[in-house]
């Protein structure tokens, strides 16, 4: 008869303790309903339908506030529930006059989604509070529910805050926006419908930057057809703040 190795039985060792343990977790610690009607507490639909309503919903809303909610769903804030900025409103329901929901119209409130934010995606509408009509409330300007601006913002940095930002610390701090950028009118109204064009090859930066170029706005000259090789620029340089990569400027 062969000899169990040592090494397996060392090994069974922790083995049985792991077993040994779970069998103790499912006697003592699992809840008593869990696994009866698949793989989570059975209890806990009942301790989920016991726990009081609050919210009310996006139809009743819709019962009582017609055509607030008409305007609210063609604008950009359609996909934005009442009860985010109204708080719970099911006690208003049941009782429309004793219960009336908050209407948020103190400045603090909406830089919540809307102040300065790096993380926020780009074109989402972000301003600084300490500079963006300081002091006032933005229901001065703003409908809640048709939040779509006065007028066109003046320049691209009120949606593309951190471009602008890394921008001016740039040697394109001068340049405008557009003169890169084929920017549509309809891109100030509806920027997510209406794209501004990106340039798409290496003879667009050469209008500046080529031994040849004819305009006078730099002195950093290369030879584009052998500098970078079949690389388009901004492989290598950041357009809103293109220094050389590390190595020194190009020779």
């Amino acid at each position: 008869m062969k000899r169990i190795p040592d090494q397996l039985i060392r090994l069974s060792v922790p083995f049985l303790f792991i077993i040994l343990a779970l069998l103790i977790i499912k006697q003592f610690v699992t809840p008593e309903t869990f696994g009866d009607l698949g793989h989570y507490r059975a209890a806990a639909i009942e301790d989920i339908s016991s726990i009081e309503p609050h919210y009310a919903g996006f139809q009743a809303c819709l019962d009582c506030h017609e055509d607030i909610m008409e305007v609210q769903q063609g604008s950009y804030h359609r996909n934005i529930s009442c009860e985010v900025c109204h708080e719970p409103s099911l006690e208003h329901v049941n009782d429309p006059t004793e219960h009336l929901p908050p209407a948020p119209r103190e400045r603090g409130f909406c830089p919540l989604c809307h102040n300065y934010l790096d993380a926020r995606p780009t074109g989402f509408p972000q301003i600084i509070t300490m500079t963006h009509n300081p002091g006032k409330p933005c229901i001065n300007c703003h409908d809640p529910h048709d939040p779509t601006p006065p007028h066109v913002p003046g320049d691209c940095a009120a949606c593309h805050r951190q471009i602008a930002r890394t921008k001016m610390v740039s040697h394109h701090v001068d340049i405008q926006c557009t003169e890169c950028h084929d920017t549509p009118e309809e891109h100030m109204i509806n920027p997510r419908l209406s794209r501004a064009m990106k340039p798409a090859d290496r003879e667009f930066c050469g209008g500046c930057h080529a031994e040849d170029a004819q305009k006078s706005v730099t002195n950093l000259r290369i030879d584009i057809d052998t500098h970078g090789g079949v690389y388009v620029c901004w492989e290598c340089h950041y357009p809103h703040l293109p220094e050389a990569p590390e190595g020194g400027a190009p020779e």
